[in-house]
């Protein structure tokens, strides 16, 4: 698919696979979805826009490249998404956060809004829109939705597992956004989880039930 990126590095992989393990514990899961996204968004953002601009080093002074034009925005969809904005402000720690807030319908298992807060003049920066699971592709493309409403273009979303359902539909939805996934599972099962997936991950990052 045309702006999907679906990671193959050893370190990624790694990493998921340790999160998929039902035996590690709170701690060491929030750490691990961290240094994902970081290295996730090392690759997503190798064509953020950059300027020249004079530095005087300890020898001369000198032109050399800075990161140009409005702050990265990073947008977690609630609650979730938040347990990658840290790996990506290690990244970039000037970018600005807004936040998407959605739940699911336990029937329909369809997203609806309740909170939805961004930086402002959204449609300047790059956005960088953070969720550990593509599952039905619901959330993700209401969260999408919900961006491009409020003026924002240069979308890029990031998933650390991903089910074919939710990547399809996303792509379908929304071509134009680039989209980085770590790992491609097998499928959705009848309650819509990812199979073989690592279960709730914002249970699993805040330690709730």
């Amino acid at each position: 698919m045309e702006n999907v990126t679906i990671f193959d590095h050893p370190l990624i992989q790694h990493k998921i696979s340790i999160l998929r393990n039902k035996n590690t514990g709170t701690n060491e899961f929030r750490s691990l979805i961290e240094e994902i996204a970081m290295l996730m968004g090392y690759e997503a953002l190798r064509d953020l826009p950059t300027e020249e601009v004079e530095i005087e080093t300890p020898i001369e002074t000198c032109m050399t490249p800075m990161i140009a034009g409005k702050k990265l925005a990073v947008v977690p969809i609630l609650r979730a998404g938040l347990g990658m904005v840290n790996g990506i402000l290690a990244l970039v720690p000037s970018a600005k956060v807004g936040h998407i807030g959605l739940y699911r319908d336990e029937e329909t298992h369809e997203p609806h809004e309740y909170y939805c807060k961004l930086p402002t003049p959204i449609d300047q920066r790059t956005i960088v829109v953070t969720d550990p699971m593509l599952a039905t592709g619901g959330s993700a493309v209401a969260a999408v939705d919900f961006i491009k409403q409020h003026g924002g273009k240069n979308i890029k979303f990031m998933a650390i597992i991903a089910a074919p359902e939710g990547l399809k539909r996303l792509h379908e939805a929304h071509p134009d956004i680039q989209i980085y996934v770590g790992h491609l599972d097998r499928c959705l099962n009848e309650n819509a989880y990812i199979c073989p997936g690592l279960g709730d991950a914002g249970d699993r990052i805040f330690g709730t039930k």
